[in-house]
């Protein structure tokens, strides 16, 4: 009989990225097997676009359903296993309250919320040591879902967003070109914007690779901003979907950005990266592409995954024009860049 699994990974989409090889695991050991996700409906719209899920559940945002209805309704799939990929009291009580047989998730010292594994029927000691992409897969084997290679299943969608992208290059609508993504979700994740261009200008100046600066909710004037600083390297992003992130990201030569969904999606598509790091740790939340270039200033770190930086000046400061130029200079050099 095959087994029904229930997956809790709500948000964000970075995190979503990171799980999603877990899952393509799971798919890989029982391909007869029932899978749903369910989902916070602010990131409902990257699941839309992978192939290995059953059913994605929406609950909240303005795509989702109250939580008390999803709920019941989960309750009446009656599914065999439901895995909290998350760690937090919320995913731990959805996890729990969907009636699954067994609820399975972290220790308690691996979750973020380590209250959230009183909710749990089984506890895994999970892979700690490096990326959560492997801390992920290792909760999976535990459940009999043996890992090889990391994979990534996304349905690349047709995009008029990439194609208008493509038209506002200075080289040409047809030539290769290279995406920066300056925003991020806290602000020492950010690395300043005339930086950024002049990453562009150099991108352009040594490599012939034009850059266009993509932008999320409230990011549209810090994408402007390195555009103005490019020496017109860089022109700003159309409006995007995150169906359109996926697809401008795979048709890149490059992406340089900091900690945040973008970089994910990038990496889960194979498109060569340089990361801009500073709060948090590249080797458990970067690419992990053993060719991918992180900067980064964690270990000098005083604010550890805090939003916000104790020091007049964020670490991620410190990273200088002249270390990103460098590492998009080695990265070109080893890397397979598309056009």
């Amino acid at each position: 009989m095959a087994r029904s699994i229930l997956v809790v990974r709500l948000g964000a989409l970075g995190d979503l990225v990171h799980a999603l090889p877990a899952v393509a695991a799971m798919r890989r050991a029982w391909p007869d097997a029932r899978i749903d996700w369910l989902v916070d409906g602010r990131y409902a719209g990257l699941l839309a676009l992978v192939p290995i899920v059953d059913r994605v559940i929406v609950v909240g945002g303005a795509a989702g359903q109250p939580p008390l209805r999803v709920l019941r309704a989960l309750r009446q799939e009656r599914y065999d296993s439901a895995i909290d990929l998350q760690g937090l009291l919320k995913s731990a009580a959805f996890a729990r309250f969907a009636g699954a047989r067994e609820t399975v998730g972290f220790v308690a010292a691996q979750l973020r919320e380590p209250a959230a594994a009183l909710f749990y029927t089984r506890r895994v000691t999970g892979d700690d040591a490096g990326h959560v992409v492997r801390k992920n897969l290792s909760l999976v084997r535990t459940l009999g879902a043996a890992a090889g290679a990391i994979e990534c299943p996304l349905n690349v969608p047709p995009s008029a967003a990439l194609e208008d992208a493509r038209t506002r290059l200075v080289t040409g609508p047809g030539a290769p070109f290279a995406v920066i993504n300056p925003g991020a979700g806290w602000p020492n994740k950010r690395w300043p914007p005339d930086r950024y261009g002049a990453i562009a200008a150099h991108l352009l100046r040594r490599h012939r690779l034009a850059s266009i600066v993509l932008w999320g909710p409230g990011e549209q004037e810090r994408a402007a901003q390195v555009a103005a600083r490019s020496e017109g390297a860089a022109a700003v992003a159309p409006a995007t979907s995150l169906g359109d992130v996926v697809a401008i990201a795979r048709a890149a030569a490059l992406l340089v950005a900091g900690d945040t969904g973008p970089l994910q999606l990038a990496a889960a598509v194979g498109t060569p990266i340089v990361g801009v790091f500073g709060p948090t740790n590249p080797a458990r939340n970067g690419p992990w592409g053993g060719a991918d270039i992180c900067l980064s200033r964690f270990d000098d770190c005083e604010c550890h995954h805090k939003r916000r930086c104790r020091r007049p000046v964020p670490c991620i400061d410190d990273i200088s024009v002249e270390d990103v130029a460098s590492a998009v200079d080695r990265r070109l050099a080893g890397g397979s860049g598309r056009g």
